[in-house]
């Protein structure tokens, strides 16, 4: 796939067909995300592959925030994948002090541009995702098991799309850039 059409044809997908997903696939998707760029290399991203039906669906019925929306998304994939951080490294200097004046933001920033590759990925591979922001982190973290040291940084929802959704406007490059 060209870059541009993964860049402009991906996107958020939350309708989803029951097939499961090949775990050499999966495997490519994670390898290509491990080629972020993260602070100072640290590359804290780990992600969680939740598939068990059972296990998605309390996560859908308890763990979104009443946000129904994300609920009946979540029932509708064939699986999710829980991005974790490891805390402490992303924005931190050895001695534990931040490196700058951002502190412990740096480690969401990270696990954006995490994210983002996992996406582009998985829909070089054919599969849809969404990045879902409305979860309890304390609520899924009681209920999957998330290694010492690591934090939730969000849910994404991933399976082969039944659905295309259209593009949504974007702004110009005019509205968006900027030049000194």
């Amino acid at each position: 796939m060209e870059f541009l059409d993964c860049i402009k044809g991906r996107r958020s997908i939350r309708r989803f067909k029951t097939d499961s997903i090949d775990h050499e696939i999966m495997n490519r998707i994670v390898e290509a995300a491990s080629f972020s760029p993260s602070w100072k290399n640290t590359q804290i991203a780990r992600y969680i592959l939740v598939e068990d039906k059972d296990k998605i669906n309390y996560i859908a019925d308890n763990c979104m925030c009443g946000f129904e929306y994300n609920s009946n998304t979540l029932k509708s994939s064939p699986a999710i994948v829980l991005l974790t951080i490891i805390k402490g490294r992303s924005g931190f200097e050895r001695d534990g002090s931040f490196s700058t004046p951002k502190g412990d933001r740096w480690e969401m920033f990270d696990a954006g541009i995490a994210a983002q590759s996992f996406c582009l990925s998985a829909y070089n591979e054919g599969l849809g995702t969404v990045i879902l922001g409305i979860f309890d982190e304390d609520k899924i973290s009681s209920f999957i098991d998330i290694p010492d040291g690591q934090q939730l940084a969000t849910v994404v929802a991933i399976g082969y799309p039944n659905e295309t959704p259209d593009a949504p406007k974007r702004k110009s490059a005019d509205e968006l850039l900027d030049i000194l």
